[in-house]
């Protein structure tokens, strides 16, 4: 078992209700229930060695609630029982009035003594007036609502008993819903359960308890599945529409619909006396192929009231009206039975949670996938409306998606088995960490989805959440027992259980309490490292889309520093980065793990930053920002070696490419390398390598037609492990490590060329409206590698690249004409054949004057067959000659439109294809 820190605002109460005591002797022959919790606000005041709660507290509305297992506790722990009435009677209250039901009257002769003014009462409305009111869970009498609406307007409860002897006694009904205690209790999310809880000594301590082993599902559901399965084998989703994926997180949610892979779109769950059950996409509420289920979920929700169902999308009505239920179009209402809407408004939210708590159902659907996409840098699991409703149920809408399809219904009997939970499969988890117990085949299949969902779930930062504060004890419990794995290069992951161990490491590192005494065991190797102290960055920008701002320092793992901001720069979309790799892993051998980058909004003058990787410190400026003579401070940083063309003096240089930092940048006119720091190591003259890639990146610009000063400048970034190919494209371009010695060997280059970064630094380069993906997709690029490395570096393109040589040339296109002259054959070495044969005619002028001409054409739209067409018309003009036959010959879709427009040039009749 561990103990939590003071976080959340449980805290307080906790030590309030324990004030005093050191220890619990349960020991006897009282056998209590174990509590089950769930929402926001219930919190376990005693748990014993396997998990189970015995003790619990929660509120509701205005009021509170202290819950005890056992009926004989009220007596057993006087001081207990008076430091529950303090606090119940709410702060600042001065009513002393508790009444106390009459078979617990034991209860008022123990408070005789105190400052309470105790009144046995054969009922709770005997005793008007009462601050509190003490009963044991069995004499909760005819109405429990009087008593629900007394808590929620403020009162406070004492309940007590145990559940598991009625649920013998009625092994019918559901003792969650139909326990006496479960009635009051239940609305507060604190249940009374049919289990048995293990009576030991316990001791009191100073934090609210946890243990991995209170991760546990707090029912089985499969009399649930049975009813809501009724003449059910599958769910007919298909069609267009694109779902959610559904995190099932709660003690008492459970899935209902899954696919193949364990995803799940359709779920359920009790929430207080009520429940829910979430479709997530709304589309599909009331679907005709669906009726059966939608006849059964109806009816479950209703629970033999057979009220008024209230439905808010039109389309739902035809199918749920048909349950023989009453279903009326209606926005909420107090007084229906069952809420039917959509996930898209937190409109009557909490009126909506209280309806559910106190007994009413809700029929709920919608994504969070789109509003995901369109609300960059929110947190759709805490932003998103329909979550705002649905996480203290135990329920979220992610913004991962689900595509239709025709999905198998569960068997009841084997669902928990089968079916991937959440819950379940962490618990197993921790029992195979902890006890060394064998996970199935099936577990361990699952172990890479259930890593994500704990970093997805850990997302919601619910502190003040007992069931998160539980499952981010049993992560940190996992963590601190088994260790991170220690991924480099030389000992990649590949296990399942080290997956999820990586993934789940960085998440729990950002949200637990106490991350310096958890950093040990996550970073093994982790070396102080010389600082340097209020170093100031200047900033100078004129931005036209973001960018990074680097500033040469470095953050070793773990390490935190506050970085002083200028008031302009405050809530303008400003964010700090610490990391340069920007790459999110998802291969099944890992050299790093996923993620090991972090961003920081800039919101206040003073901001506190960390990463668990460590990593460079960048500032990202926003697109359109102009802003000079500012300074940003960083506390305490490590230097890194980092030379900028035209500042840094050689002098300096010598003495900062010793820097500790490892990771080197070097900065130029129009690129910035960032490369690990033992590349760098020989590199004595940084402003000759500065020469290289200045010439290089005007010889860019010069054949796209673009100014010599970049809009923002280009990046390389060498990593371990990238994300897709050997390099690839985009802001920054990622290199492999082995590649980074490449990029700062500037002799080397002269004499044997540098073909695969100019031919990404070519795909940046690279338009729609003149590309035609998938065929140019990996060949135009390639036309910058050819020039740069005729044009600067005098190799010429034959011995550039072994594709290039006359031989092979000729070889691959005399394939492509025997092969039918194919479009969908025209790809990459013999599709660049095409542009090579035009060069070569035409020289590189005619290609930089085509370009020109696109600058100027603005928003070009359509298919690659009406692309096709005005390139092969461009490309005519601006040479002077007809093209459409040399295009025609190549397999392009010329049209005779085209032909006709061309029509007045001489041809070009002595073309390569012609030959």
């Amino acid at each position: 078992m561990s103990y939590q820190p003071a976080q959340n605002h449980h805290e307080g109460a906790y030590m309030s209700l324990m004030r005093g005591l050191r220890e619990l002797d349960l020991r006897g022959p009282c056998v209590p229930s174990d509590l089950v919790l769930i929402g926001d606000h219930a919190f376990p005041l005693a748990m014993n060695s396997r998990g189970q709660v015995l003790m619990a507290a929660s509120l509701y509305g205005s009021g509170r609630i202290v819950a005890l297992g056992h009926e004989a506790y009220l007596t057993a722990f006087p001081a207990l029982v008076e430091n529950a009435l303090t606090w119940l009677r709410g702060d600042g209250s001065d009513n002393l009035s508790v009444g106390v039901q009459k078979n617990v009257m034991a209860v008022a002769d123990n408070l005789s003594k105190s400052s309470f003014q105790a009144k046995v009462v054969g009922a709770f409305s005997d005793g008007p007036g009462v601050g509190v009111y003490v009963t044991d869970a069995y004499s909760v009498g005819a109405d429990p609502k009087d008593l629900v609406a007394f808590l929620k307007g403020g009162g406070g409860v004492l309940i007590a008993g145990q559940a598991w002897n009625w649920a013998k006694s009625h092994p019918k009904q559901n003792t969650l819903l139909q326990f006496e205690g479960n009635k009051v209790s239940g609305v507060a999310g604190i249940y009374f359960s049919d289990h048995y809880g293990e009576a030991e000594y316990l001791p009191v301590y100073p934090q609210i308890p946890t243990s991995w082993m209170a991760v546990v599902i707090g029912k089985d559901f499969e009399d649930d599945l049975e009813f809501l399965l009724q003449g059910v084998s599958e769910f007919d989703i298909q069609g267009g529409a694109i779902f959610s994926e559904l995190l099932v997180h709660g003690p008492l949610a459970f899935p209902i619909g899954t696919t193949d892979h364990g995803q799940t779109f359709l779920a359920g769950a009790y929430y207080g006396q009520g429940r829910v059950i979430v479709i997530s996409h709304e589309g599909f509420i009331g679907s005709e192929p669906m009726a059966q289920f939608w006849n059964n979920a109806i009816h479950w929700l209703d629970e033999g009231r057979r009220g008024v169902i209230g439905v808010l999308p039109d389309h739902a009505m035809k199918v749920l009206s048909e349950s023989g239920l009453q279903c009326e179009k209606t926005n909420f209402r107090k007084d229906l039975s069952v809420f039917v809407c959509t996930a898209y408004s937190s409109d009557h939210m909490e009126e909506i949670q209280n309806f559910v708590a106190e007994g009413g159902g809700l029929l709920i659907g919608g994504h969070a996938w789109y509003w995901a996409q369109t609300h960059c840098g929110q947190n759709p699991l805490k932003d998103f409306a329909g979550n705002k409703i649905l996480n203290k149920m135990g329920l979220s809408l992610l913004g991962s998606t689900i595509g239709g399809g025709l999905y198998k219904a569960p068997v009841p009997s084997q669902a928990m088995k089968d079916t991937y939970h959440f819950r379940h499969l962490l618990h197993r988890f921790a029992e195979h960490v902890t006890k060394g117990e064998e996970l199935t085949k099936h577990e361990e299949e699952c172990l890479k989805k259930l890593g994500g969902d704990c970093s997805t779930y850990l997302n919601l930062k619910a502190h003040d959440c007992s069931s998160y504060v539980q499952i981010l004890s049993t992560l940190t419990d996992i963590l601190m027992r088994s260790g991170m794995p220690q991924v480099c290069d030389s000992c990649p992951v590949k296990s399942p259980k080290d997956h999820l161990l990586l993934n789940v490491a960085t998440e729990v590192y950002k949200v637990c309490p106490n991350p310096d005494a958890l950093l040990p065991y996550l970073i093994k190797n982790n070396p102080l490292m010389a600082v340097v102290y209020n170093h100031r960055i200047p900033i100078d920008v004129n931005t036209k889309g973001w960018e990074w701002i680097s500033t040469g320092l470095y953050l070793s793992p773990g390490m935190k520093t506050y970085m002083a901001i200028p008031a302009e720069m405050v809530n303008k979309g400003w964010k700090i980065q610490i990391g340069c790799q920007t790459d999110r892993l998802n291969h099944s051998e890992l050299k790093r793990a996923q993620c090991v980058h972090e961003q920081f909004p800039i919101t206040t003058e003073m901001v506190q930053v960390w990463n668990l990787w460590g990593g460079l410190i960048y500032l990202v400026a926003p697109g359109n920002t102009q802003l000079e003579g500012l300074q940003v401070i960083v506390q305490m940083a490590v230097p890194a070696p980092y030379y900028k063309f035209g500042v840094t003096t050689l002098a300096e240089w010598s003495l900062l490419r010793t820097a500790p930092s490892p990771w080197a940048e070097l900065e130029f006119e129009n690129i910035i390398i960032t490369v690990p720091s033992d590349v760098i190591g020989n590199l004595e003259r940084p402003d000759e390598l500065a020469a290289h890639w200045n010439t290089i990146m005007r010889a860019i610009a010069d054949l796209a037609v673009i100014p010599h000063k970049f809009p923002r400048k280009e990046r390389f970034v060498a990593d371990v492990q990238i994300s897709n190919g050997w390099m690839h494209a985009g802001y920054p371009i990622m290199v492999h490590s082995a590649s980074a010695a490449e990029l700062v060997d500037y002799k080397n280059a002269k004499i044997n060329g540098m073909w695969g970064p100019i031919h990404e630094l070519g795909h940046n380069q690279q338009r729609g409206c003149w590309e035609f993906p998938s065929h140019t997709t990996e060949c135009t690029c390639n036309l910058w590698s050819v020039y740069v490395h005729e044009e600067v570096f005098g190799i010429n393109r034959a011995k550039a690249h072994p594709d290039l040589t006359y031989e092979k040339r000729k070889t691959q296109t005399q394939e492509y004409v025997k092969g039918g002259r194919k479009l969908d054959d025209w790809k990459l070495w013999i599709a660049l054949e095409t542009y090579l044969q035009l060069q070569e005619k035409f020289g590189w002028d005619a290609f930089k004057k085509v370009f020109a001409a696109y600058h100027k054409m603005g928003n070009v739209h359509g298919d690659n067959a009406r692309k096709m067409n005005l390139y092969a018309e461009t490309f005519s003009q601006t040479v002077g000659r007809n093209l459409a036959g040399f295009f025609k010959a190549w397999g392009w879709p010329i049209e005779p439109a085209t032909e006709e427009k061309l029509s007045n040039l001489p041809s070009w009749n002595d073309h390569p294809f012609v030959q």
